[in-house]
């Protein structure tokens, strides 16, 4: 499964990171810790650990998002969908070694009534949310691998 290249909102970034990709994924697995090192998430609800199937809530913006993991290759690729205030959204995470350093990338699909209307300013919505949340993801990252 991959993005929704046809939705009306798309946005892709990638940043490299001084880490190794296990500790990267242990960083993103741990839902429940997300709000602990982006500030973006306000706060998380799961029971138990991610896996295909696993369901779980998130605050982050105007609203929370339900989300469920469609895909999981340890420590590579994460996928879920998500929905909130009409958006289903779809997000993945790909994490690939390069020599000492490691290629994080990160992109996501929104489509809906919303993102159809206010494609621009979602689409920068969008953008800048998964910039921002890869250089905390980064920070994070770099911090635990001294």
């Amino acid at each position: 499964m991959m993005i929704n290249e046809s939705a009306p909102v798309i946005a892709s970034h990638e940043i490299e990171v001084e880490a190794k990709p296990e500790a990267i994924w242990a960083i993103l697995v741990a839902v429940d810790r997300w709000p602990d090192w982006n500030p973006d998430v306000r706060a998380t609800f799961i029971k138990g650990d991610l896996a295909v199937g696993t369901e779980f809530r998130w605050k982050a913006g105007p609203g929370t998002i339900r989300s469920t993991v469609m895909e999981m290759v340890e420590p590579h690729r994460l996928l879920w969908t998500g929905t909130t205030l009409g958006i289903k959204a779809v997000h993945l995470w790909q994490i690939e070694r390069r020599g000492e350093k490691t290629l994080v990338r990160s992109e996501e699909s929104w489509e809906g009534l919303l993102p159809g209307i206010l494609r621009g300013t979602m689409k920068k919505m969008l953008s800048r949310s998964i910039q921002q949340g890869l250089i905390y993801l980064k920070k994070e990252a770099e911090r635990r691998s001294l």
